[in-house]
Parts: structure tokens; sequence; C-alpha cells
């Protein structure tokens, strides 16, 4: 099986307060997220104990973490697969998005100190040394970072507790991308709007870029069920 990271040291570099259960279910989610494990692939416990030096009873219930976060099912014969998220999975994940998102940058404006910014900038100069060397997963996470961010801006803890359990497969959304230039782009002029203090301007930006990055994961995901028919 191919992966991002075969190491026997995961248990060591990852000794940190959380459960290893969770650090197993949080690797596995982002093996996915990166494309490492894509639709259809089977994740098998032996193998991945193995590769993480872990006991297959922390991979058994990581994995029945990400069955009820909805990126693995469990077939029969075949044990845990991957699965690949319906148009509808899609549509409604796009609708939570974009109206939550828009709440929060309305927000953000409103209540981001002037530190807070300075990291969302960080953010936004690690984005452009990653698309710069060309290195899409640091990309990906680098625009991961940038919504939890605005998120975080917000100051609305309930907004960040609603949308905890959503997080994974709005990951998995984020990193369904198509030009890195333009959203590279895109997440500058949201962020300025922030930055500028302007409510509705920064909900306007919020709303711009879920509706045109819906239509890309549309796109996407219909070449992707044009090739899976023909092949």
């Amino acid at each position: 099986m191919n992966t991002r990271a075969d190491t026997p040291n995961f248990v060591a570099i990852d000794a940190d307060y959380k459960p290893l259960r969770d650090r197993v279910r949080d690797e596995l989610r982002e093996r996915i997220i990166d494309g490492v494990y894509p639709p259809g692939t089977r994740l098998v416990e032996t193998e991945i104990a193995a590769q993480l030096g872990v006991s297959r009873l922390p991979v058994r219930e990581g994995l029945r973490a990400l069955e009820s976060e909805g990126f693995v099912k469990t077939l029969p014969r075949r044990g845990a697969v991957v699965v690949e998220l319906s148009p509808q999975d899609v549509e409604e994940l796009f609708d939570v998005r974009e109206a939550l998102e828009m709440l929060a940058s309305r927000q953000a404006a409103e209540r981001a100190t002037k530190a807070e910014l300075r990291r969302v900038r960080a953010i936004l100069d690690r984005a452009c040394r990653a698309l710069d060397a060309g290195d899409r997963v640091a990309l990906g996470r680098a625009n991961e970072a940038f919504h939890d961010a605005i998120l975080r801006l917000s100051g609305n803890k309930l907004l960040q507790s609603v949308l905890e359990p959503l997080q994974g497969r709005l990951h998995w959304l984020l990193r369904q991308t198509g030009d890195p230039y333009d959203l590279l782009e895109e997440h500058t002029a949201w962020f300025e709007a922030i930055a500028a203090g302007s409510p509705d301007l920064a909900a306007e930006r919020a709303r711009e870029h879920a509706r045109l990055n819906r239509e890309i994961v549309r796109r996407l995901l219909a070449e992707r069920r044009q090739q899976n028919a023909s092949d």
C-alpha cells in the first residue's frame, strides 16, 4: 500500500496528550485528505498497524471513528474502504460552509486583533512559499489553516463547535481546488477585506470563494465519475 509516511516511529513522533486511537485516526484522515488513500482504497488493519508501529486495536478504533465522520465505510468481505463523497454530500457541505464562513468573516472583520491578523498573514505567506516550491500538499494544508483561522478570528466559540464534526470533510473539499494562483488571490482578497474591518465585503468575499469552489468541485467529481465509468 502506497503511504505518505511509512514510519515505525509514529508513536514516538506523535506522543502528545491525545490517546493513541485519536492520533491514528488523525493520521489516517490526513492520508485520505492528502489523496494517499483515494476513494475505493481498502484500509487493511494489519498493514496500517505495521506501518504505524501500533497494534490493530487503535487502528480499528480509528477506522470506526472515520466511518462515523463519513470518510470510510465497511463492506462485506472487503472491510474498511475509503468512500467517495456523493454529489449530495458535496452540495450540503458547501451549503453549510458558505453560510457559516460568511458569518465568521463578518464577525472576524469586526473583532480580529492586529496580532491575530499577523498570524493569518503568515499563513498566506506560507501558502505563497508552497506555491513557489510546487508543493501541493503544503499548499493544501496552508489552505486549510487559512479557513480554520477565519473561524478563530470570528471569536464565536459556538460556531467553531458546530463546524468541528464537519472539519475533516470540509478539509477534503478544500483540497479539491482548481488553479492554485487563483486560490491564493481569492484568499488574499478575502483576508484584506477582513483586515480592513469591512464586514459586508468580507462576507461577500467568503460567499464568492465558496461558490467558485463549489463549481470546481462539481466539475472535478463529474470528471472523476466519467473516468471511472470508462475504466
